[in-house]
């Protein structure tokens, strides 16, 4: 039986914070300091929700995309449970539905962690829900990683086993009333799978 995890890819498997924030910079915008660790992009540039959904398109849709970094050590990790361990990836992420864009992204995920670990690509418009790919595993029990706790809690109400990696936009979430784990990196993370399996 194939052994998957679901995951989402901006925040989980690549660093797309840091390297949109660098973009943004870069075409003259300035951070809002009192918002600066905000991961509501809207009030860390100060440009309102429509102007936020466009830039982010424009952004997911350029080269800049296809040349996103890892986060922390996902590469590492992802690698070990894929070449040692037998676990496939099947990534689901609010992208774009440009085909441009998911190619970029696939190109980018091969390079990082071969071409091999992700057995399947699910992209979603810029912000989309996950509900109608993640209600596709329901009562599967697969392990679903993500970075926004609403996407979690989507994997929780279809029956996943849901967990967050740690950042500043979700670290000072109530715990104990998510019930979600919190993983700072990919080796916490990994030996949380060994041991469950």
């Amino acid at each position: 039986m194939t052994k998957i995890i679901l995951t989402d890819c901006d925040g989980v498997l690549m660093d797309w914070e840091r390297t949109f924030s660098e973009w943004m910079i870069d075409n003259s915008y300035t951070i809002n300091q009192e918002y600066a660790t905000s991961y509501n992009m809207a009030k860390k540039y100060s440009i309102t929700e429509d102007e936020k959904t466009k830039i982010i398109k424009h952004f997911n849709e350029s080269s800049r995309i296809g040349w996103l970094p890892p986060l922390r050590d996902a590469i590492k990790y992802v690698k070990k449970l894929h070449e040692e361990h037998g676990y496939v990836f099947h990534m689901i992420t609010s992208l774009s539905r440009s085909p441009w864009a998911g190619k970029l992204r696939i190109e980018n995920t091969e390079r990082l962690f071969g071409k091999t670990a992700f057995e399947k690509y699910i992209f979603l418009d810029v912000g989309a829900d996950k509900d109608d790919e993640l209600v596709k595993y329901q009562n599967t029990n697969l392990l679903w990683v993500e970075d926004k706790l609403e996407n979690a809690n989507t994997g929780l109400k279809y029956g996943l086993n849901s967990v967050l990696i740690s950042h500043q936009h979700n670290k000072m979430l109530d715990n104990k009333r998510d019930m979600i784990p919190r993983f700072t990196n990919w080796e916490k993370l990994y030996n949380s799978v060994l041991v469950e399996k």
